[in-house]
C-alpha cells in the first residue's frame, strides 16, 4: 500500500471498487439508452405505419414494453452513484453535513436491501420460468427467463452503486458523481 492509498480517506479499495462501479453503471447506462432511442424509432415507425398505411405491427408495443423494463432497471445504478434517485431533498437538503450522509447511509442501506430482492427473488423468478419453459404472451412468444434476467442484473448493479454511496456516506466523502465543492457550495 502507498502512502497516497493511506492518506487518501476512501482508500485504494474503494477507489477500484468506485471504477469498476462508473464502468458497469456507464455501459448499463449506454445500454438503457439504446433501449430507449430504439424503442422511440419503434413507437415512430409504428404510428407511421398505423396512421398512413393502416397496417400498425402489433409486435411493437411487446418490444418496446420490455424495452421499458430494461431501461429502468439499466438505469437505476447511474441513478444512484449521481444522487438522482427518488428522495425528499426539501427535507434532506436542510440537514447539516454529518446529517446528510447518515441520510445517504440510510438511503443507500435501503437501497441494498430493495436490490438484495431484486436478486434473489429475480433469479429464482427466472430460473422457475426456465424449469416451465414459460414464453410472452402475444406474438412474439420470447422466453420469459430471458426477460426476467433483467432483475437480478439490474439488482446486482444496484447493490454495487449502493455499496459504493454507503461506503463513501460512511467515510465522509460526497456521493460518487458529486464534488466535495458541489456539498459545500449547497451549504
Amino acid at each position: 500500500m502507498t502512502n497516497r492509498d493511506q492518506a487518501t480517506p476512501d482508500g485504494r479499495a474503494l477507489r477500484v471498487l468506485g471504477r469498476a462501479v462508473a464502468v458497469l453503471s456507464d455501459l448499463a447506462m449506454a445500454l438503457a439508452a439504446l433501449a430507449l432511442l430504439v424503442s422511440l424509432a419503434l413507437i415512430g415507425w409504428a404510428v407511421v405505419q398505423r396512421y398512413v398505411f393502416n397496417d400498425a405491427p402489433i409486435w411493437i408495443d411487446e418490444v418496446v414494453g420490455f424495452a421499458l423494463v430494461a431501461v429502468v432497471l439499466l438505469a437505476a445504478p447511474s441513478a444512484m452513484r449521481h444522487g438522482e434517485h427518488i428522495g425528499v431533498d426539501l427535507l434532506v437538503d436542510r440537514l447539516s453535513s454529518r446529517a446528510k450522509r447518515w441520510a445517504q447511509a440510510w438511503a443507500a442501506l435501503a437501497t441494498m436491501l430493495v436490490a438484495t430482492i431484486l436478486i434473489v427473488n429475480g433469479w429464482e423468478t427466472a430460473m422457475l420460468a426456465r424449469t416451465l419453459g414459460l414464453l410472452t404472451e402475444g406474438s412474439l412468444e420470447w422466453p420469459t427467463w430471458l426477460l426476467m434476467l433483467l432483475m437480478p442484473i439490474g439488482g446486482v448493479l444496484l447493490l454495487l452503486a449502493a455499496l459504493e454511496v454507503l461506503w463513501r456516506a460512511l467515510a465522509g466523502l460526497p456521493p460518487p458523481g458529486r464534488s466535495q465543492l458541489a456539498d459545500e457550495e449547497q451549504q
